[in-house]
């Protein structure tokens, strides 16, 4: 019998985390591969480490067949953007100390590049080292993320990322993305390469909980997922408030945590915004829940360059509740949402535009949003199968690709 093909995935966040990695990870396991996970101590999202889990400098499991070596995280960075960055450098040096002794003997090395372009730094040194193909799914681009961070492009700064990018992606075999619009900005640094695109399929799905929850009486819109700087929730709780004050019956829904969560209640507190409930951070088998109860699904990012690529991995499981898709945001959401006609966009921005939306959608009640609803199932059965995309990814890494 052969043996089976040997994959180090590389991950910043790993099972107890909710992430699609995971799903990823234990298909590979339960299938043709023999899959091992380097990570860091679980402690996403509220940067604290997870319940059952020590912030050791080296620990082992085995989850699901898969041999998961964690190591020593910085943790307090959901409040810090100090100590986020921090955490990102921590990542990146403590990895590439360990993948010295825990890359030997594998066949194929896996990033599944979220957040910063730096845990990508231990896989290309195995492959300088090793001589080990690596495979890049990204998921989060450089160096627009960083600018949307907060920090200021100058010349210096834009100099140096546009040389880390570079090495980075000239040292992987084959890159993935999981939006198109990235691949045009990652040509800018390695012309000529060819980059496959590999969306998110959804991983949130209809009959992925039996769990039941009770939304406010009204016409429900729900926004589900993390809480950060960058979801403009902000804008979208104040063209809220603009609509609610002309239609009553009116609620949305905040379902999540993050580190902004605190600043929007108090917003909220401060212009007397009716119609708005905050249901903190629910497990995943509740969320079926939500989704089934809502009448429309929020989508919202901040209107920067980097963001305006972005398909948050949200957008799928909305499509998988075949729900109307509410979109404040620009870009290829707003594209894909008006492209297939699956819901309504607003001016990021524009609270006022905001509003006029939030009151479109409630004119739309009573039967006006099934037109969205086929529209999205159709949609997710094209472009969001979860078997094509796997497979499609399961071939890319096991042809290697070494450059």
């Amino acid at each position: 019998m052969p043996e089976k093909l040997k994959v180090l995935i590389i991950t910043e966040r790993f099972y107890p985390e909710e992430f699609i990695i995971n799903e990823l990870a234990a298909e590979w396991a339960a299938g043709d591969f023999k899959v091992g996970v380097l990570t860091q101590a679980p402690s996403y999202p509220l940067g604290s480490i997870a319940p059952g889990y020590a912030n050791r400098l080296l620990a082992g499991e085995t989850w699901k067949n898969i041999n998961i070596t964690r190591f020593f995280t910085i943790t307090g960075y959901r409040d810090s953007l100090f100590l986020k960055l921090l955490n990102y450098l921590s990542f990146a040096v403590t990895g590439s100390l360990v993948v010295l002794f825990k890359a030997r003997g594998y066949h194929r090395i896996f990033v599944y590049q979220t957040g910063p372009l730096t845990l990508a730094l231990p896989a290309v040194l195995a492959h300088k080292l090793y001589g080990i193909p690596v495979t890049i799914w990204t998921q989060d681009i450089w160096p627009d993320m960083v600018y949307a961070y907060g920090f200021k492009k100058t010349r210096p700064l834009h100099f140096a990322l546009g040389l880390f990018i570079g090495f980075i992606y000239r040292n992987c075999g084959n890159i993935l993305v999981s939006c198109e619009g990235f691949a045009r900005r990652i040509l800018e640094y390695v012309p000529g390469r060819e980059i496959r695109h590999f969306p998110n399929w959804p991983t949130v799905v209809p009959d992925g909980g039996m769990a039941k929850v009770s939304l406010p009486e009204g016409f429900n819109f729900t926004f589900a997922g993390n809480v950060g700087k960058l979801q403009n929730l902000g804008n979208v709780l104040r063209g809220f408030g603009l609509a609610s004050a002309l239609q009553p019956a009116l609620r949305l829904n905040i379902v999540g945590d993050g580190s902004h969560l605190e600043e929007l209640k108090a917003l909220v507190r401060a212009e007397n915004i009716n119609g708005i409930v905050f249901w903190g951070r629910r497990k995943s088998a509740d969320m079926p829940a939500f989704f089934r109860a809502s009448d429309v699904m929020v989508i919202s990012l901040n209107d920067t360059p980097g963001l305006n690529l972005t398909v948050p991995a949200k957008f799928q499981a909305y499509l998988a509740f075949h729900k109307a898709v509410f979109g404040v945001i620009n870009g290829e959401v707003k594209a894909l949402v008006e492209k297939h006609r699956i819901g309504l966009c607003a001016a990021p921005d524009s609270p006022g535009a905001i509003r006029d939306r939030f009151l479109e959608f409630y004119s739309l009640r009573g039967g006006g949003l099934a037109g969205f609803a086929e529209n999205s199932r159709r949609l997710l059965a094209a472009d969001y199968d979860r078997a094509k995309i796997t497979a499609g990814i399961s071939a890319v890494v096991n042809g290697g690709g070494a450059k």
